[in-house]
This record gives structure tokens, sequence and C-alpha cells, in this order.
């Protein structure tokens, strides 16, 4: 069994919502490597450090969260994306599984549903390593 944390940026506009999901992050499992406020730099952030797992909010200014999705999914197809979003309207969800998102965090952050979902790509992610 791989003992190497799993590394994790978040990419939100909002810094509240930043600082709660690392709360919720922090901890044996989960390493954050990076954080970012907008789409353009998660795509630089995600060539630059290879994080396992991008968590990445829809609604951002500059570039949003799907163009973001498209871009780091094209460079870096085995980084997982899991999207956060405030409003899971179906369109967007459908649209973001079809890009290659991994899955979803709906805010307000629960941290049960969050470490949910991020336990979910991990397992994913171990599978594809293995």
């Amino acid at each position: 069994m791989n003992s190497k944390r799993t590394t994790i940026v978040i990419v939100d506009d909002n810094d509240m919502m930043r600082g709660i999901l690392r709360g919720i992050l922090r901890g044996e499992e989960y390493e954050v490597i990076g954080e970012a406020r907008n789409g353009n730099i998660a795509v630089d952030m995600a060539e630059r450090l290879k994080p396992d797992i991008i968590c990445l909010d829809v609604m951002m200014p500059e570039k949003d969260g799907l163009e973001a999705l498209v871009e780091i999914k094209a460079a870096r197809p085995l980084t997982e994306i899991v999207m956060i979003t405030g409003n899971a309207d179906p369109d967007t969800v459908q649209e973001s599984i079809m890009n290659g998102a991994s899955g979803f965090i709906i805010k307000p952050f629960n941290a049960a549903r969050v470490l949910d979902a991020l336990a979910k790509v991990t397992a994913r992610l171990r599978q594809k390593a293995a």
C-alpha cells in the first residue's frame, strides 16, 4: 500500500471557501500543495505542481471552472478533477462529467461529504497506479 499522501490543489475565487476546504483536508491522507483563485492560475499550477487531484470551483472570474477543466484534462489527463459548485444544476454537472470531472463537492461544504467525494476519487487514482 502506498502511504504517500494524495496531493491536492484547491481552486476557488473565495478565500474563505479555500480556507474551509483546506481545514477539512488537513490530516493524514491529503496534502494541499497549492491554491488558486481563478482558472488561469489553476491551469498553470496543474502543469507546475502536477497534483493528484484538483478541487475546482465552477464559477470564477477570468476563466471559469469548466474552461479550466477542459484545459487541464487536455494537458494532464491523469489528474483527477473534483468540481466545486454552489449550484449543482444538471447542465453543469453533465458538462463537467463529459469533460472529464471525477466528482462534485456541493457548497456549503459538509466535511463528511467532501471527504467521501475525495475518498472515491483517491480509490480511482490508486486503481490506475496499481
